[in-house]
């Protein structure tokens, strides 16, 4: 817990900085002069959550997937998502989800996905998260969006935006990634962010988008490095509606394989704060 309290620490210093103004100097500092950016200022805050209470989630924010899904929610996993405080806990400020090892209806292992559907959900605006993301082969946490119209429109056609996804067998990188018609699963539009002389499992980072109309672009801490339009995709451009909030931590699947021999468990996500906000 001690660990906890000291990262606990460093946000709320952090939290000083509004996000946006360091982004956007950032911006205009460090991009090539032929690279078109877009960057908004999104600085009116319409949610948030500190996780300063202990216990379970918010239940005015969030939800749970439970159980496997179809065919491991479409990406052949291995975890059983519930709710349970062995796999999803607030404790000193900070949101735990944790993956263990464990034989639980069926599956080999547990874990936890939260949700903003039916409860949050907004096109466009600013989405950020502070998290510490886990280690280890076949362990895939990722911080996303997810079309509001899920229920009636088949994916991908629904749209989804994945802020962060991490493979965590390969702890210096990151994607931000978006999932449409013509351009989902292996032809998805994606861009990679690489840690030079660090790695995203040993702190934490904030991990974000900017998204308006015609853009979304992709930030780390105070650096933007991928930017998104309808050019850049090979289909329709279906992020023109409101989308919910998923924080997930998977376990084995399609992008990032089965855990092996020196998978060590439990894995815990750390979530410092979700905050959104809109002009």
């Amino acid at each position: 817990m001690n660990i906890i309290n000291q990262f606990k620490t460093r946000a709320q210093q952090l939290s000083i900085i509004p996000f946006y103004v360091v982004f956007s100097f950032f911006v205009f500092s460090s991009c090539s002069t032929d690279e078109k950016q877009t960057v908004a200022t999104f600085n009116n805050l319409v949610m948030s959550d500190e996780f300063d209470v202990n216990g379970k989630p918010n239940s005015e924010i969030w939800n749970y997937d439970i159980g496997t899904g179809n065919n491991g929610w479409g990406n052949g996993e291995l975890q059983y998502y519930t709710d349970r405080t062995e796999n999803v806990t607030v404790q000193n400020g900070v949101l735990l989800i944790t993956a263990r090892k464990e034989s639980f209806n069926g599956s080999s292992y547990t874990s936890a996905r939260l949700l903003t559907k039916g409860k949050f959900e907004q096109a466009y605006g600013r989405y950020e998260a502070r998290i510490r993301v886990p280690y280890g082969q076949g362990i895939w946490p990722a911080f996303w969006l997810l079309g509001a119209n899920s229920d009636t429109v088949v994916w991908p056609q629904c749209g989804e935006i994945d802020i962060m996804e991490y493979r965590g067998q390969n702890p210096t990188t990151i994607l931000g990634t978006v999932h449409g018609p013509g351009y989902s699963g292996g032809n998805s539009i994606s861009k990679s962010y690489n840690l030079l002389n660090d790695r995203f499992d040993t702190g934490f980072h904030v991990y974000g988008i900017e998204w308006g109309p015609e853009y979304i672009n992709f930030y780390v801490d105070d650096v933007l490095y991928n930017q998104i339009t309808p050019s850049d995709v090979t289909g329709e451009w279906v992020f023109d509606k409101p989308f919910y909030i998923i924080i997930n931590l998977a376990v084995g699947g399609s992008f990032v394989g089965s855990p092996n021999s020196e998978t060590v468990f439990p894995q815990t996500m750390l979530v410092d704060y979700v905050r959104v906000y809109k002009k």
